[in-house]
């Protein structure tokens, strides 16, 4: 089967039990810089800001520009302006000159406060020449060194070029600044070996803080577009340090960032070798396993060691957490209930119950727990508002399922809200306005491309499937080597009958990304699925195979090529493993054709009618079970 899990427009509501095995949030922060601010209103709104903020920016900034990072706020999820200059300078290096003598105006009050909004929103070019705008004027290193920070992060060689001189300038003695200046002027914004040096010295200077030192080397070394580079500079700095179990914690953690999973688990093994019983370690290892997809063996782990740890929170957590990354949402459900028998009032798992309750179907349930949630001052309200709001539009209550979505404030879930609220308004037949509330700017390429996708979406869903090729495949006239662009024209191409096309784009996919799972996935179904040069399928879907083994819809795809090959019992072995991970409608249908086949036909019947009551509505199982059933 297809997957549609590269589609970034709005299919299957994303607010649920998923939220909770999200690889980067289930047990342990794997180096990722955290935190920005939130969003700000437009500039006229921010100058009426000043009042309250002047007092506030004015002792930050007589604290140095650092305390004015992005990482200030600490939201978990935004990514920091951070990059090679702000790791370079990890030790504060000490100003070589005095600074000079500069008021705190409103008008550079003003400049800093857009640059930090634009630096939170991701809008790096524009953050950085505002900072090397406010360099220039004002001549403070500080200024000149953030502007470094942020045109790193953008990738903008001229950029840095422009804040590394300013910096150098204005502060003639800073190694850090003269470094990063011969690096961009030769072209270069990724300059490891000065980093290598003053992170090796950096370790070997405070042999009391090594093994906190050692874990936050991926942190540090987050800004590195290369993570394999960075992987390979981990290990590097840890080699003199291996008989601290923290080395191999931070080789473990760069590794899974550079998506090496083996080595990844290699390395927090030796960890663990070392120090059977810590806790951190067995957490990122249980998380490895989740992300190579072996959720049971995770949940198997967690629970032998909470089982020597009864009382500890984190592991209960964990647990339970594990238990709906291997979709055992009742079980899961059950865990963290059994969080909130000994502390009632942790929002963290309500939240969960809640979340879990809501996937499992049950609305009525999740809906008062939810608020519940909300009314608690939950950090993440604006989720909660847009889970809200689908359970309303759930029960066809369109009016209240917008207020919720309109309630949402800028920041993080502005865009959801945006589409979600669109969706609302074309199950109610206002396609047309629909997509007006689409087709609203918005600031970056990214986010027009998402609005773009759900556009297409609702396009297909109301039977306007050529309309939604054409404005995919015209927003791919100006990205031609979107991986995501070319996997959804594709997929378009594909429902109109382009199968030329179709086959096109995810051959151009496969080349530029060989390891998406799936395209390969994709193309070789599709071909399976019309009779065509299977062996040629069965090969692009093993392809894929290797990539995700645990993937049902390849699993799935898998057996249907060996059904369309002839082999039954191993289409139902393949087709079995993918209905037991996902019970999905499709793979039922294909897993009760074959076993029809087979002539068990109690069997058949069993997982079709089982099916049926789950999704009435498929209509590919739906076709298959008048097919069998007619006598």
């Amino acid at each position: 089967m297809i997957s549609t899990s590269g589609n970034s427009g709005i299919g299957a509501p994303c607010f649920n039990a998923q939220a909770l095995i999200q690889a980067k949030c289930l047990f342990w922060r794997a180096g990722f810089p955290s935190g920005a601010p939130s969003p700000s209103p437009q500039d006229s709104a921010m100058k009426r800001m000043f009042a309250r903020h002047l007092a506030t920016f004015g002792a930050i900034f007589a604290l140095g520009l650092g305390a004015i990072s992005p990482c200030a706020a600490a939201d978990d999820d935004v990514p920091e302006a951070t990059d090679e200059a702000s790791a370079a300078t990890e030790a504060s290096e000490p100003l070589s000159v005095a600074l000079p003598p500069q008021e705190l105006s409103e008008e550079i009050l003003f400049h800093l406060l857009v640059g930090e909004v634009a630096a939170s929103r991701r809008q790096y070019t524009l953050s950085a020449q505002t900072y090397i705008d406010l360099a220039r004027q004002t001549r403070d290193p500080r200024l000149a060194r953030r502007a470094a920070e942020i045109a790193f992060t953008a990738r903008d060689l001229e950029l840095a070029r422009a804040a590394t001189r300013i910096w150098s300038e204005t502060d003639p003695g800073s190694k850090d600044a003269q470094r990063l200046l011969d690096s961009v002027l030769h072209g270069n914004l990724t300059p490891l070996d000065g980093v290598e040096t003053q992170l090796s010295r950096a370790l070997a200077q405070r042999p009391d803080k090594l093994g906190a030192n050692l874990l936050g080397l991926a942190h540090t070394l987050s800004w590195v577009e290369n993570k394999v580079a960075a992987m390979e500079l981990v290990f590097r700095l840890t080699t003199p340090y291996l008989d601290h179990p923290e080395a191999y914690f931070a080789r473990a953690q760069a590794a899974a960032i550079a998506n090496r999973a083996n080595e990844a688990l290699a390395a927090i093994d030796l960890a663990l070798a070392a120090r059977p019983d810590w806790e951190p370690a067995l957490l990122l290892k249980a998380q490895l396993l989740i992300n190579a997809g072996a959720a049971v063996d995770a949940s198997k782990l967690v629970e032998s060691v909470l089982a020597r740890h009864p009382d500890s929170r984190t592991l209960k957590l964990a647990y339970a957490r594990s238990l709906a990354a291997a979709r055992q949402f009742e079980a899961a459900l059950d865990a963290f209930r059994a969080v909130l028998d000994d502390s009632p009032d942790d929002g963290e798992a309500l939240y969960a119950v809640a979340l879990l309750t809501l996937d499992l179907g049950k609305h009525a349930e999740a809906e008062p727990l939810l608020l519940k949630v909300l009314e608690g001052g939950h950090p993440q309200a604006d989720a909660i508002r847009i889970q809200l709001g689908q359970i309303a539009a759930a029960r066809g209550d369109h009016a209240a399922a917008r207020k919720w979505f309109e309630a949402v404030g800028p920041g993080r879930y502005t865009l959801e809200a945006r589409v979600r609220n669109a969706r609302s308004l074309a199950q109610q037949g206002q396609l047309k306005e629909a997509r007006r509330v689409l087709q609203q700017p918005v600031d970056t390429p990214e986010e027009h491309q998402r609005l773009v996708l759900a556009e297409a979406q609702l396009l297909t869903e109301a039977g306007q499937g050529q309309d939604a090729y054409a404005l995919v495949d015209a927003a791919l006239v100006t990205d031609p080597d979107n991986a995501d662009l070319l996997y959804e024209t594709a997929m378009l191409a594909e429902r109109i009958g382009l199968f030329e096309v179709m086959e096109g784009r995810l051959r151009k996919l496969i080349a530029l990304h060989t390891d998406h799972a799936h395209a390969l996935n994709a193309l070789g179904y599709s071909l399976a699925d019309r009779g065509l040069r299977l062996e040629e399928a069965e090969d692009l879907i093993s392809r894929a195979l290797e990539i995700t083994p645990k993937d049902a819809f390849i699993l799935d795809s898998k057996g249907w090529v060996k059904f369309k090959r002839g082999d039954l019992e191993g289409a139902r072995t393949a087709l079995e493993e993918a209905y037991a991970i996902r019970t999905d409608a499709e793979i039922a249908a294909h897993l009760g054709e074959v076993l029809w086949l087979l002539q068990l036909n109690d069997d058949a019947r069993r997982v079709l009618d089982e099916a049926a009551t789950a999704h009435p509505d498929n209509t590919v199982l739906q076709e298959t079970i008048r097919r069998l059933y007619q006598p």
